[in-house]
């Protein structure tokens, strides 16, 4: 009686190598796991990859078996990458994908279908469409020559339209026999795809086409390799060269060398006038290794194309530089260089102190003074406030200075070095510091120089759509310009992160060149480093009185929203609850003062903490946390207490701002807690016990092990240590169950008086 075998050969194996992409591999991967058509295996080939995306590999590991994972020990490049997933591959058919782009529902399904249709040839052909970070999309060139082509079966080197196609694997399907029968593999360096697609195409004796938009080529602002300059694009000549030492194996190819002459000198062209790839000063070279590439193979009899791209190629083939630099032509366009500094110094010569800038910014740097800012100048807080006080311990000769606003002068605590926008010294220290820190941008205003080090803190885990993706939700985005915005993010060196979650979503929506600093954020230090004393001290501070539950409730800001509009009824529900509850209530701070709050606070029936100093005390002081989509929650999960979801208009605001992932849907690591989407479920919540119960504990576990994993309490030493000093970041976090956190008051109130474990809760 015949076995069956236990591991069916799936029908597709998708080769996703992986390097840098924590911002748009979980996009890739969902895409695949979301078709319709299951019979396919993904090998995932981590390059070493210094980011988070190892983890975000693991974790698609763990939740589905047709994801594999490959790790290297050192980077190899995509090519090594790639044949380590041929060798890994078990599918009938090899399906490249780069890991920073997506599949369209339906892919899979209509691949299979094309192929079983035409007798599975060697190469399924199929479409893409190009993606921008500002949301446009493009068809591709090939899109009408595939439909016209339609199921017809085809030698590609009987077609030289298909080898005049975008050369690069992605937007074709190989049968893994023979990719790996004719010992097809990828080299080292860049441009490995053309050597791969015009020698297995010349090889193919059936390909088919396919013209459903299978693939999202994706357009990325920043971090291509692609649009990185250096020598490592000379490998361009090294993948030809190649080509030709092919060709010569098949002198029955010879007719087909003009045209793929034609091809080789175009793509040397196309580099060259690319300044993000050759760099002015390697632009010589780059010219001369074309033309011994010209004059080696150029075919007898070869005519060059006409018009401009003829007289490049005629150029080229005479090893005239200058001629070629006067031509002026390079890519259609005059070469010029991005002078950012004199640009920005002509924006700033518009202003007031224009020339006392000017003059500033051409002193030295000093190599020892740090600036910082928190909202908008407001006053020393957040994230870069706890930097500047980890910096006076670890780097004591980095000197620190606040910029703040003039109305946050007489409230600065004793000692603490300032400057008032736009004040003669502001314009001093902005020309000359050596580290910018903040937690939202700089102003326009701010000229980057070389060598100067800007630190974005943030300030807060993004549960709603930030950067670019609020470009589709129009009141989000209303009165930003993107193109501002993005050349504001230009200017980071280094961007803090909370959690692996907040790691991901930056890299995306601020598609810029900064390292991401995975330290946690330095304002939650303090939950690890305050005792029960203190604890019951912030409390008697803020008037709560002992014995009483203390509820914060933290609302943010609606978009679709003019001004403070109360989303509860708060005399009611602080009556509802009765004498053992009382109401903190914090409005968001792009709110001004609101009268009806103030007069409840008068009357006793809560206490208004909106103009609070310091949010982080609230949270301490505090039993219980209620607010909707603040990243308050995030913060306050580290505390390990109570939280509770009040979202009483989520599909509004999911529409109107996004989110980037579903707060309401109860699932572990989603909802932190109870969920309360009306006046009286919330009453209920806290009636009925559901607010601190064993199920809304086991959600908090959940969510704080998913967005707390780095918050120990020395997050700000890592970021010092990482950009203030230059040191890697360290110590490493501490596990969950063996850090310490701020007891709650119920337990300092109880006579704990000290620091204990994460399990406090309440």
């Amino acid at each position: 009686m015949p076995s069956s075998d236990p591991t069916p050969t799936p029908r597709f194996s998708v080769v996703v190598p992986v390097f840098k992409v924590q911002g748009y591999l979980r996009e890739c991967l969902e895409s695949l796991l979301a078709q319709d058509f299951t019979d396919f295996e993904i090998i995932a080939v981590d390059d070493c990859s210094p980011d988070q995306s190892g983890q975000v590999l693991a974790e698609f590991a763990a939740r589905d078996p047709r994801v594999v994972t490959v790790r290297h020990e050192s980077n190899g490049g995509i090519g090594r990458a790639r044949n380590t997933g041929v060798e890994r591959a078990r599918g009938d058919y090899l399906f490249f994908l780069d890991s920073d782009d997506t599949v369209t529902p339906g892919t899979l399904r209509a691949m299979h279908d094309r192929l079983s249709l035409t007798d599975d040839p060697d190469i399924l052909i199929v479409d893409h469409v190009r993606t921008y970070w500002w949301n446009e999309v493009r068809t591709s060139a090939t899109s009408d020559l595939l439909a016209r082509t339609g199921t017809e079966v085809f030698r590609p080197a009987d077609r030289t339209e298909f080898l005049s196609m975008f050369a690069v694997v992605w937007n074709r399907v190989y049968r893994r026999d023979f990719f790996v029968e004719n010992g097809f593999a990828f080299t080292d360096g860049l441009y490995e795809d053309a050597l791969v697609v015009y020698t297995t195409m010349l090889t193919a004796e059936r390909a088919v086409c396919l013209d459903h938009v299978c693939v999202e080529y994706r357009q990325r602002r920043n971090g291509n390799s692609m649009q990185t300059p250096g020598r490592r694009h000379f490998t361009i000549f090294e993948q030809y060269q190649r080509l030709f030492a092919f060709l010569d194996t098949r002198p029955d190819l010879d007719p087909l060398r003009p045209m793929l002459f034609e091809r080789m000198i175009s793509h040397f062209l196309h580099t060259f006038a690319r300044e993000s790839r050759v760099v002015r000063a390697d632009r010589p070279e780059f010219f001369r290794r074309a033309t011994e590439m010209y004059q080696r193979h150029v075919p007898p009899g070869f005519t060059p194309p006409t018009g401009v791209q003829g007289a490049k190629f005629q150029a080229v083939a005479r090893g005239s530089y200058s001629g070629f630099q006067a031509l002026k032509l390079v890519n259609g366009t005059r070469l010029r260089g991005a002078d950012g500094l004199r640009k920005a110094k002509r924006t700033v010569g518009k202003r007031a102190y224009a020339s006392y800038y000017r003059l500033q910014l051409k002193r030295p740097i000093d190599e020892n003074l740090a600036v910082y800012s928190a909202y908008w100048n407001r006053t020393p807080a957040c994230n870069p406030l706890a930097v500047y006080e980890k910096a006076k311990e670890l780097a004591p000769h980095v000197h620190g200075v606040w910029v703040v606003r003039a109305d946050a002068v007489k409230g600065l605590p004793p000692g603490v070095d300032h400057v008032v926008a736009n004040t003669p010294r502001y314009w001093e220290v902005m020309a000359r510091a050596k580290y910018f820190v903040n937690n939202v941008n700089f102003a326009d205003h701010v000229v980057k120089r070389p060598g100067q080090v800007h630190i974005q803190t943030h300030h807060g885990t993004p549960l709603k759509r930030m950067g670019i993706d609020q470009q589709r939700y129009p009141a989000a985005a209303k009165g930003m310009n993107m193109e501002k915005l993005l050349a504001r993010a230009d200017r980071w060196d280094f961007s803090v992160s909370s959690n692996r979650h907040s790691s991901e979503q930056w890299d995306r929506v601020y598609p810029c060149s900064f390292e991401s600093v995975d330290a946690g954020y330095p304002r939650n230090d303090v939950y690890a480093r305050t005792d029960g004393r203190e604890v019951l001290a912030i409390r008697e501070r803020l008037g709560i009185e002992p014995g009483r539950i203390a509820v914060l409730y933290a609302p943010t800001a609606r978009d679709y929203q003019v001004g403070y509009v109360p989303r509860l009824d708060l005399e009611r529900v602080s009556r509802a609850l009765g004498p053992g509850f009382v109401l903190m209530v914090r409005t968001h701070y792009f709110y001004g003062q609101d009268q009806r709050l103030t007069e409840l606070t008068e009357q006793g029936a809560l206490i208004d903490v909106s103009r609070h100093p310091s949010v982080e005390e609230l949270c301490l002081a505090s039993d219980a946390l209620v607010t909707d989509y603040s990243s308050i929650m995030f913060d306050y999960a580290v505390l390990d207490r109570p939280i509770i979801t009040y979202a009483d208009d989520w599909d509004v605001y999911v529409r109107s701002r996004g989110v980037t992932f579903d707060l309401m849907s109860g699932e572990p690591g989603k909802t932190p807690g109870a969920v309360a989407t009306t006046e009286d479920e919330l009453i209920e919540t806290f009636r009925g016990g559901g607010w601190d119960d064993e199920r809304t504990t086991a959600l908090r576990a959940a969510f704080r092990e998913r967005f707390c994993s780095w918050d120990d309490g020395n997050a700000a030493e890592r970021v010092v240590r990482r950009t203030l000093l230059g040191e890697a970041i360290a110590p490493a976090p501490l596990p969950l169950a063996e850090r310490t956190t701020a007891p709650s008051p119920r337990r300092a109130a109880a006579g704990a008086g000290h620091r204990v474990g994460s399990g406090d809760g309440s």
